[in-house]
């Protein structure tokens, strides 16, 4: 059995915008939380999950991350907002 993969993207305290892919987003966020995660995401909490997406496999998932990352960030935000 493939493992179900996603990507999500973080509100850091700051306000900043963070996006990810993990197969297990819980462990994911507590590492982030923890100081473990992404370098970009330490010192920067409370981080808070805006939104998340499923992915058919690692592939895709890379795929997704990479599209949103290139988004400028009134799209991104957009793009949290169709999930509220």
């Amino acid at each position: 059995m493939e493992k179900q993969w996603c990507v999500y993207v973080l509100e850091c305290r700051d306000g900043t915008l963070y996006t990810g892919i993990t197969d297990d987003l819980q462990r994911r966020l507590k590492a982030h939380e923890s100081g473990k995660g992404a370098k970009y995401t330490r010192g920067r909490g409370p981080l808070t999950l805006r939104y998340q997406e499923s992915c058919e496999n690692h592939s895709v998932a890379l795929r997704r991350e990479c599209q949103i990352k290139h988004l400028k960030r009134n799209d991104k935000i957009k793009l949290i907002q169709k999930e509220d």
